[in-house]
C-alpha cells in the first residue's frame, strides 16, 4: 500500500519521500499539474480535486503542502495566500478520505509551533491551548480542518513543526549567507526560545508517528533542547567558525523591515517539549543544537 504526500518537493516533503523510499515503501506524489509518472496523482485544492482512486486504500496520507511562512513580507494579500494554501487543501483531503470505502490508517497534517504564540520562558508541551497573532490563530483553523479525518475515523496527527534546520534551505538557508560573511547577530533582547529540530529528526519522527497507532492528536516535532537566540546565534557562528556581532539587531528595525513576520517569527519565543515523542519511544539523533548544525551544514 502507498502513501500519499502532499508537498513532496518541498524540503520536509523530499526527504521525507527520499527515506520512505530507501525503506522500500511506495510513495504517491499529489502534483498540482497532469502527472507525469506512475508515482504521481493530481489535485487542485483550489477547485477543490483529487484523484480519490489514487486515496483510496492507501496506508497513509501525509499533508505538507502550504506556502512559505518566511519567504514574503506579510501584505493582507500574502497573507491569505497563507491561510487559503493550508486550509483549501486541508479541508479537501481530510474530506476526501473520510467518504472512502477504504481510508487510509493515519493523516499527517503539518501545523506550526505557532500555535501557541509567544509563551516567553514556559516550557510548552501539547496540553497548552492557542496562543494569539496570527499564526496562532491559522494554525488553529488548519488543525481543525485535519480533525475533520478524525471525525471520520482516521487516526489524526498534527505535527506542530519547530524551525527545522537543513543544509538544503529553509530557515537555515535563509541564514547562512548572513552568517557566513560575519555578519549574524542576536535578534532583539536575544533572550525569546528558539525550538528546533534537524531534518533528519523531522523525518525520523514522521515516520514514528506513522507507525505508531497510539499517537494522535497535535504532537510537538521539535527537539527537546531548546535554546535562546542570543545562544543559537552563537552556536550557528561557531558551526560556521565565523564570529558574530556583539551587537543585536534591534527589535525596532526588524519590525520595520520585516513587519508582523518579525513580531511573530523572529521575535516571538517558543520553547516546546516533545512529551508525545518522548513519551511514545521516540529517540531523536540530535538533542544538542552543536551537533545537530555540524550534522546539516
Amino acid at each position: 500500500m502507498a502513501i500519499i504526500v502532499t508537498g513532496a518537493s518541498g524540503l520536509l516533503g523530499s526527504a521525507l519521500v527520499e527515506a520512505l523510499r530507501a525503506d522500500g515503501q511506495e510513495v504517491v506524489k499529489l502534483v498540482r499539474r497532469p502527472p507525469r509518472a506512475d508515482d504521481e496523482a493530481f489535485w487542485q485544492p483550489a477547485e477543490q480535486t483529487v484523484d480519490r482512486a489514487a486515496l483510496e486504500g492507501a496506508e497513509a496520507v501525509v499533508h505538507l503542502a502550504g506556502a512559505s511562512i518566511g519567504d514574503r513580507r506579510w501584505t493582507e494579500a500574502y497573507k491569505r495566500e497563507l491561510v487559503t494554501s493550508r486550509v483549501e487543501g486541508t479541508r479537501l483531503l481530510a474530506g476526501a478520505l473520510g467518504e472512502l470505502s477504504r481510508p487510509p490508517e493515519v493523516f499527517l497534517s503539518a501545523s506550526g509551533m505557532d500555535f501557541y504564540g509567544s509563551t516567553g520562558d514556559r516550557v510548552i508541551d501539547e496540553t497548552h491551548g492557542r496562543g494569539e497573532g496570527f499564526l496562532a490563530g491559522l494554525c488553529e483553523v488548519w488543525e481543525g480542518e485535519a480533525r475533520r479525518a478524525g471525525d471520520a475515523g482516521i487516526r489524526t496527527v498534527q505535527a506542530r513543526t519547530a524551525m527545522v534546520l537543513s543544509g538544503r534551505g529553509g530557515a537555515l538557508g535563509r541564514m547562512l549567507p548572513i552568517f557566513r560573511i560575519g555578519m549574524g547577530a542576536p535578534l532583539g533582547s536575544g533572550k525569546q526560545y528558539w525550538s528546533w529540530i534537524s531534518v533528519d529528526d523531522w523525518v525520523g519522527a514522521a515516520r514514528h508517528v506513522l507507525k505508531n497507532r497510539e499517537v494522535e492528536g497535535p504532537v510537538n516535532f521539535a527537539s527537546p533542547s531548546p535554546v535562546t537566540n542570543a545562544e543559537f546565534t552563537r552556536t550557528f557562528g561557531k558551526a560556521l567558525h565565523r564570529s558574530t556581532m556583539p551587537i543585536p539587531a534591534p527589535a525596532f528595525a526588524l519590525s520595520a523591515g520585516l513587519g508582523e513576520f518579525a513580531r511573530e517569527g523572529l521575535l516571538s519565543s517558543h520553547r516546546l517539549e516533545p512529551r508525545k515523542l518522548l513519551d511514545s519511544g521516540f529517540r531523536f539523533s540530535h538533542t544538542r543544537l552543536d551537533e545537530a548544525l555540524t550534522a546539516v551544514l
